[in-house]
Protein backbone atom coordinates (compact mmCIF):
# COMPACT_ATOMS: atom_id res chain seq x y z
CA UNK A 1 0.00 0.00 0.00
CA UNK A 2 1.45 3.35 -1.00
CA UNK A 3 1.54 6.46 1.14
CA UNK A 4 -0.63 9.28 -0.28
CA UNK A 5 0.72 12.81 -0.52
CA UNK A 6 -0.99 14.85 2.28
CA UNK A 7 -1.71 17.83 -0.02
CA UNK A 8 -3.52 15.58 -2.50
CA UNK A 9 -5.50 13.94 0.29
CA UNK A 10 -6.48 17.36 1.72
CA UNK A 11 -7.75 18.52 -1.68
CA UNK A 12 -9.71 15.29 -2.22
CA UNK A 13 -11.29 15.53 1.25
CA UNK A 14 -12.01 19.20 0.79
CA UNK A 15 -9.81 20.00 3.79
CA UNK A 16 -12.38 18.58 6.18
CA UNK A 17 -10.28 16.35 8.41
CA UNK A 18 -9.72 18.57 11.42
CA UNK A 19 -8.55 21.60 9.45
CA UNK A 20 -9.37 24.62 11.67
CA UNK A 21 -9.66 26.96 8.67
CA UNK A 22 -12.23 24.64 7.10
CA UNK A 23 -14.18 24.42 10.35
CA UNK A 24 -14.26 28.21 10.75
CA UNK A 25 -15.43 28.72 7.17
CA UNK A 26 -18.08 26.02 7.49
CA UNK A 27 -19.51 27.61 10.63
CA UNK A 28 -19.99 30.91 8.73
CA UNK A 29 -21.91 29.29 5.89
CA UNK A 30 -25.66 28.96 5.85
CA UNK A 31 -27.18 25.84 7.29
CA UNK A 32 -30.29 26.15 5.19
CA UNK A 33 -32.00 28.62 7.52
CA UNK A 34 -32.84 32.15 6.57
CA UNK A 35 -30.17 34.59 7.66
CA UNK A 36 -30.60 38.14 8.87
CA UNK A 37 -29.03 39.58 5.70
CA UNK A 38 -31.63 37.80 3.54
CA UNK A 39 -34.50 39.21 5.61
CA UNK A 40 -32.89 42.67 5.63
CA UNK A 41 -32.50 42.71 1.87
CA UNK A 42 -36.05 41.43 1.38
CA UNK A 43 -37.47 44.14 3.64
CA UNK A 44 -35.75 46.84 1.59
CA UNK A 45 -37.00 45.30 -1.68
CA UNK A 46 -40.54 45.24 -0.32
CA UNK A 47 -40.33 48.80 0.97
CA UNK A 48 -39.07 50.15 -2.34
CA UNK A 49 -41.61 48.14 -4.33
CA UNK A 50 -44.44 49.56 -2.24
CA UNK A 51 -43.04 53.09 -2.56
CA UNK A 52 -43.25 52.71 -6.34
CA UNK A 53 -46.79 51.34 -6.14
CA UNK A 54 -45.90 47.95 -7.61
CA UNK A 55 -47.51 44.66 -6.66
CA UNK A 56 -45.42 41.55 -6.07
CA UNK A 57 -46.79 40.16 -9.35
CA UNK A 58 -45.67 43.26 -11.25
CA UNK A 59 -42.19 43.08 -9.69
CA UNK A 60 -42.00 39.38 -10.51
CA UNK A 61 -42.94 40.04 -14.14
CA UNK A 62 -40.36 42.82 -14.43
CA UNK A 63 -37.49 40.68 -13.09
CA UNK A 64 -38.59 37.48 -14.85
CA UNK A 65 -39.57 35.27 -11.92
CA UNK A 66 -42.82 33.86 -10.56
CA UNK A 67 -44.95 35.64 -7.99
CA UNK A 68 -43.98 32.97 -5.45
CA UNK A 69 -40.27 33.58 -6.04
CA UNK A 70 -40.66 37.35 -5.62
CA UNK A 71 -42.60 36.71 -2.40
CA UNK A 72 -39.81 34.44 -1.11
CA UNK A 73 -37.19 37.09 -1.93
CA UNK A 74 -39.11 39.69 0.06
CA UNK A 75 -39.59 37.39 3.04
CA UNK A 76 -35.92 36.38 2.99
CA UNK A 77 -36.86 32.74 2.49
CA UNK A 78 -34.80 32.46 -0.70
CA UNK A 79 -31.49 34.15 -1.26
CA UNK A 80 -31.11 36.68 -4.05
CA UNK A 81 -28.19 36.04 -6.39
CA UNK A 82 -25.93 38.91 -7.42
CA UNK A 83 -27.36 38.94 -10.94
CA UNK A 84 -30.95 38.94 -9.70
CA UNK A 85 -30.16 41.70 -7.19
CA UNK A 86 -28.79 43.78 -10.06
CA UNK A 87 -32.04 43.25 -12.00
CA UNK A 88 -34.14 44.17 -8.97
CA UNK A 89 -32.11 47.32 -8.40
CA UNK A 90 -32.57 48.31 -12.05
CA UNK A 91 -36.34 47.73 -11.93
CA UNK A 92 -36.71 49.62 -8.65
CA UNK A 93 -34.42 52.45 -9.84
CA UNK A 94 -31.98 52.29 -6.94
CA UNK A 95 -28.27 51.51 -6.63
CA UNK A 96 -27.46 48.05 -5.30
CA UNK A 97 -26.06 49.61 -2.11
CA UNK A 98 -29.57 50.83 -1.26
CA UNK A 99 -30.50 47.33 -0.09
CA UNK A 100 -27.61 47.22 2.39
CA UNK A 101 -28.33 50.50 4.19
CA UNK A 102 -28.53 50.13 7.95
CA UNK A 103 -26.84 46.75 7.92
CA UNK A 104 -24.00 47.65 10.29
CA UNK A 105 -24.89 45.09 12.95
CA UNK A 106 -28.46 46.20 13.55
CA UNK A 107 -30.14 43.25 11.81
CA UNK A 108 -33.48 43.69 10.09
CA UNK A 109 -34.92 47.12 10.57
CA UNK A 110 -38.49 47.34 11.84
CA UNK A 111 -40.95 49.66 10.13
CA UNK A 112 -42.60 52.16 12.44
CA UNK A 113 -46.35 52.84 12.16
CA UNK A 114 -45.56 56.28 10.69
CA UNK A 115 -43.28 54.75 8.03
CA UNK A 116 -45.93 52.15 7.24
CA UNK A 117 -48.52 54.92 6.78
CA UNK A 118 -46.15 56.84 4.48
CA UNK A 119 -45.54 53.72 2.39
CA UNK A 120 -49.27 53.07 2.14
CA UNK A 121 -49.85 56.70 1.15
CA UNK A 122 -47.19 56.46 -1.57
CA UNK A 123 -48.68 53.21 -2.89
CA UNK A 124 -52.21 54.61 -2.95
CA UNK A 125 -51.06 57.87 -4.54
CA UNK A 126 -49.28 55.98 -7.32
CA UNK A 127 -52.49 54.05 -8.06
CA UNK A 128 -54.62 57.18 -8.64
CA UNK A 129 -55.14 57.10 -12.42
CA UNK A 130 -56.16 60.75 -12.85
CA UNK A 131 -53.21 63.17 -12.81
CA UNK A 132 -55.47 66.07 -11.84
CA UNK A 133 -56.56 64.15 -8.76
CA UNK A 134 -52.92 63.42 -7.92
CA UNK A 135 -52.10 67.12 -8.23
CA UNK A 136 -55.09 68.08 -6.06
CA UNK A 137 -53.98 65.64 -3.37
CA UNK A 138 -50.43 66.96 -3.56
CA UNK A 139 -51.68 70.55 -3.12
CA UNK A 140 -53.81 69.48 -0.17
CA UNK A 141 -50.75 67.96 1.50
CA UNK A 142 -48.79 71.20 0.93
CA UNK A 143 -51.59 73.25 2.50
CA UNK A 144 -51.91 70.97 5.53
CA UNK A 145 -48.16 70.72 6.14
CA UNK A 146 -46.61 73.30 8.46
CA UNK A 147 -44.06 75.69 6.97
Amino acid sequence: MTQEDPSIKARRDGGKNGDPAYSAAASCRSTGRTQDIDRHLGAWVRERRIMLGLTQQQLADLIGVTYQQAHKYERGINRVSAGRLYEIAQVLSVPIGYFFEGLDGQGTRGVSPRERMCLELARNFAQIPNERHQEALSQLARVLAPD
